[in-house]
């Protein structure tokens, strides 16, 4: 597979032994690429500038700046990167801040190499999706900006759900018009 076609992962966990098992996990799918390591949240945010992955995989417990603060800050300056929490416990309230924070889902520590490849997946998914939406979004805009003021005002009520005699009545035009 080629490289442009693979999704893009940095692993962010303060063990050097977790994060270079998963990175032997992870060779064993041809869509997926490891394209860093950290070993705590600042050095995360930096290496993230550098590689653009699509996909971070955070652990919640590091010193320093934790999983959620990490989370958080990454998500501000890289919103196009989807976070992947790993817990090796079920905190509730661990990862629902990691979740609040910008997480788009999370797996618990251990994992099957299936279970992680199906969450990387579904993460990358999450972020086709935005960027989908941010392109018709854009397309929206672009297109609205070529209408009249008169022509912005009917699709306005178009989109309010008001019918043609509505819409005539509300602009004070014949129906014709």
């Amino acid at each position: 597979m080629d490289e442009a076609t693979q999704i893009r992962v940095v692993t962010v966990d303060d063990h050097e032994v977790l994060r270079g098992g998963i990175r032997f996990l992870l060779l064993a799918f041809d869509d997926i690429v490891v394209v860093g390591e950290a070993h705590s949240g600042e050095e995360a945010l930096r290496l993230c500038g550098q590689v653009q992955p699509d996909v971070v995989l955070m652990d919640m417990m590091m010193p320093g700046m934790d999983g959620v603060e990490t989370t958080r800050a990454l998500r501000e300056t890289h919103p196009q990167v989807q976070v992947l929490v790993l817990t090796s416990f079920h905190n509730r309230e661990l990862v629902q801040g990691a979740m609040q924070a910008g997480a788009v889902d999370f797996i618990e520590k251990p994992f099957q190499e299936h279970d992680l490849w199906n969450s990387i997946r579904k993460a990358f998914k999450v972020d086709a999706q935005n960027r989908r939406e941010r392109m018709q979004q854009a397309e929206y805009q672009e297109r609205m900006s070529s209408l009249s003021r008169g022509e912005q005002e009917v699709l306005d009520l178009i989109l309010a759900g008001k019918f043609y005699k509505e819409i005539a009545a509300d602009l004070e035009l014949s129906i014709r018009t």
